[in-house]
């Protein structure tokens, strides 16, 4: 099984911890969040794992060099102009799409920034059942952004924060608002279908291929612990938590 790990960001919110390194090589308990990700997609099956990267680049590759890919086939992808998550995967496409025995094998993509416990391995159970062409790990939790679901949990619209006005792209009667983990599952086929161009969010790839009638689906994850690690503060209390060995 193949992964990404979306790396390439600035962590200005973590400064000054990313003052003199990448956020991916930021700490909790003496775990960086690149070996505490790359350890849970292991856990989940994962062999191989294309990162990409941007700010302190060369500090990721002597990381995983210095411990050996941590068992794993890791390739990296540069971004000299950060991409955001749609321009950075569709750069790192070829990863997911060469080999013919390969190509139809649906892959996770991860932000580095964020802890869970979810179930990856469940997760990929549920995406085979349903068939979509990508399943996205939601909770229903405050947030500033959601991503609105109907009752077969198929993706409908985003909301940025509760008192903006929805974004609805398939009309339904009825629609729950979820918040988003940052983790998925991809059918390798949309990868040829992201028709955007250089620096884009892969949410709007999302809607416009559900407003074409693809099929993007919720997999409800409230049963399981998650933390965005964006801030100091949750830094911090990730470490606390982990610690206690999480709820």
């Amino acid at each position: 099984m193949k992964a990404m790990i979306l790396a390439a960001g600035l962590g200005t919110r973590l400064r000054p911890l990313t003052n003199d390194r990448p956020k991916a090589l930021v700490e909790v308990n003496g775990r960086t969040l690149l070996e505490i990700t790359l350890s849970g997609l292991r856990t989940a099956g994962v062999r191989e794992v294309i990162v990409n990267v941007h700010h302190f680049a060369g500090m990721v590759l002597d990381f995983l060099k210095a411990n050996n890919n941590f068992g794993m086939h890791i390739e990296v992808s540069r971004e000299e102009t950060l991409l955001d998550t749609g321009g950075g995967l569709k750069r790192a496409a070829w990863f997911f799409l060469e080999g013919a025995r390969r190509s139809d094998e649906p892959f996770i993509l991860h932000n580095v920034d964020v802890i869970s416990t979810i179930d990856l391995g469940r997760m990929m159970r549920f995406h085979t059942e349903n068939q979509p062409a990508a399943t996205l790990a939601v909770q229903s939790r405050k947030a500033s952004r959601y991503l609105l679901f109907d009752r077969e949990l198929q993706l409908c619209g985003r909301r940025l924060g509760r008192d903006q006005e929805a974004e609805i792209v398939r009309p339904v009667p009825e629609l729950q608002e979820w918040a988003f983990s940052g983790i998925h599952i991809i059918a390798p086929h949309v990868l040829t279908m992201m028709d955007e161009e250089e620096v884009f969010s892969i949410i709007s790839s999302y809607l416009r291929l559900a407003a074409r009638g693809e099929k993007i689906m919720a997999f409800r994850a409230n049963e399981y612990y998650w933390r965005d690690l964006g801030t100091l503060e949750s830094v911090a209390q990730a470490a606390e938590d982990l610690k206690r060995q999480l709820p």
